[in-house]
């Protein structure tokens, strides 16, 4: 099967959407193309917490936030710790991502109607540094409607284009080549899959039926990351990580394979910063799963006391939602894959939440009432589901009791009782202490002069074995893989670089795939509420270049 088109877009998920809707705007017929069945539209972004970060917003200054473009670019710089020759774009990709978060981001998307949950979240709080990495104020504004409400209007301009004939989506259509005439990319080659019925992000099939050809002057590829490929994940892993998990969670549906990437460079496009990739410390497994490995990440607040896989508390500044990439790197040196966290029903029931669209079905479906009702008991919702039926939660009344049930979780018996009695002696003496040294707590005290911490996050500082909290709670902690901080290298109009520095000519990229602009916008950390942000920002810049330059 052949045909043509001004432009293929290479992925239906985000980035890809938005550089369609882009397009369309622009007079240009598209072809947009994805290797799994309509049932998977949207792609990661759909199972997203819709987390957006914004500088400077009304739902900041409201909440008595002061924050600004210059401090934001002041903590990019010091998360990403940009090192090394190859950093100039993606630099360049960070300094105009901060100044559209803090500049015009919030009024495009609310022309677009998407709306913000009014209490603004703090993530990834940071080393304890003011140059070092982390965010000094909150800046993850949860979209109302989570994922799927940032999907919203893009999916809506789709299917409008689809029904006048200005967009062609052909699903299960893999693309395995792209066609290059003189030095230039005109188009796509690949093989077309056999129908499925897989539900959204279940494994499909790969049996092959056909193959096709799309010709176009120009290709857009944004069809993600490696995230769900074990083996790229294992091949590149951080050196300064030590060595990857023997176990690690998948983060991502089984589609998220990297594939494209090597598409693209076997056409002469440049991968560059492939050891730059953003995993989580907190995963948990899904009791029902939807994809391999599945895991859900544990968003806790910063109570809970995290030890070592031998019950030992880890060091400062890792706390939950402090500092991911530090708290990956130490549990995995450890020579352990997990890790765990150590607090009472108290803590829990204020400071547990989960990621993703589906753990939140009362900000995904916009339920007020049940918003508000997330302050009543733990074990209702998604949060409670995961304390009854998760195989990672342990539920005691004594320490003791509680180790024997961790020990059991696990090949072998890793945590002695003394050990961690210690811990939580020493953590519960320094509450006591009235002032103290403890860094962990004086940290849960300055989150709660945050007003929306203190009403929603963060409980009050107490003693982890008060009798009035209890009973306690532990819960393992597995290496959630999720996203690729380093791509194909691409220059302010999105185009795709080589290795002399030059455009390919024809070639953009977005998203994920893009390392979400330049090839690595996030350096070695990310702030948070910035993948989908980094999505719908290089998605529209690549649509809007492609389109000037086929005018």
């Amino acid at each position: 099967m052949s045909y043509e088109a001004d432009v293929v877009v290479v992925g239906a998920g985000l980035a890809g959407l938005v550089a369609t809707a882009e397009l369309v705007d622009a007079g240009r017929r598209v072809a947009l193309v994805d290797q799994e069945p309509a049932a998977s539209l949207g792609g990661q972004a759909h199972w997203s917490f819709g987390g957006l970060f914004m500088v400077n917003s009304p739902e900041q200054r409201r909440l008595g936030i002061r924050d600004s473009v210059e401090l934001a670019w002041r903590d990019w710089l010091g998360t990403a710790g940009f090192d090394r020759p190859e950093d100039y774009w993606p630099t360049e990709w960070a300094r105009a991502y901060v100044e559209f978060a803090g500049g015009e981001k919030r009024a495009w998307l609310r022309s677009e109607g998407v709306s913000l949950f009014p209490i603004v979240q703090w993530a990834e709080r940071g080393g304890g540094h003011a140059d070092g990495p982390g965010n000094s104020v909150p800046r993850f504004h949860v979209t109302w409607g989570t994922g799927p409400g940032v999907l919203e209007p893009f999916l809506r301009r789709l299917s409008a284009a689809e029904d006048d004939g200005r967009v062609t989506t052909r699903y299960r259509h893999r693309v395995g080549e792209l066609i290059l005439d003189g030095g230039a990319v005109h188009g796509v080659r690949g093989e077309v899959l056999a129908p499925s019925t897989a539900e959204r992000g279940a494994p499909s099939s790969r049996d092959v039926v056909g193959e096709f050809e799309i010709r176009a002057p120009a290709v857009i590829v944004a069809a993600g990351g490696i995230g769900a490929n074990a083996d790229l994940v294992r091949q590149n892993w951080p050196s300064w990580c030590g060595q990857p998990p023997a176990r690690m969670l998948s983060g991502v549906p089984d589609h998220v394979d990297g594939r494209m990437l090597g598409v693209a460079e076997a056409a002469g496009g440049q991968i560059i910063n492939p050891d730059r990739m953003w995993h989580y410390p907190e995963g948990l497994t899904n009791y029902a799963p939807v994809w391999s490995n599945h895991g859900i990440r544990l968003l806790s607040g910063p109570s809970p006391m995290w030890v070592d896989a031998r019950g030992r508390r880890l060091p400062f500044p890792i706390y939950p939602g402090y500092d991911t990439l530090a708290a990956v790197g130490h549990i995995a040196r450890s020579g352990h894959g997990h890790s765990w966290l150590v607090l009472n029903r108290r803590i829990a029931s204020k400071e547990f939440a989960l990621s993703g669209s589906e753990q939140n079905p009362d900000l995904t479906g916009r339920d007020i009432r049940g918003v508000l009702e997330r302050r009543g008991s733990v074990m209702t919702g998604p949060v409670g589901e995961f304390l009854r039926r998760g195989a990672d939660f342990v539920i005691r009344n004594t320490v003791s009791e509680l180790v024997e049930g961790m020990n059991e979780r696990t090949d072998e018996p890793l945590i002695e009782a003394g050990v961690l009695e210690r811990e939580i002696a020493g953590r519960d003496g320094q509450f006591r202490a009235g002032l103290g040294k403890d860094a962990q707590l004086a940290a849960i005290r300055a989150a709660r002069r945050y007003v929306g911490d203190r009403l929603v996050r963060v409980v009050p500082p107490h003693a982890l074995l008060d009798p009035d909290a209890g009973p306690l709670v532990a819960v393992k902690l597995s290496i959630l893989t999720r996203k690729t901080l380093g791509g194909l290298h691409t220059d302010l109009s999105a185009r795709v670089l080589g290795e002399s520095g030059s455009p390919v000519p024809g070639l953009y990229a977005a998203g994920e795939a893009a390392g979400f602009g330049g090839g690595g916008m996030h350096g070695y950390r990310a702030l948070e509420g910035t993948f989908l942000g980094g999505c719908l920002f290089t998605g529209r810049v690549a649509g809007r270049a492609a389109a000037a330059a086929g005018a």
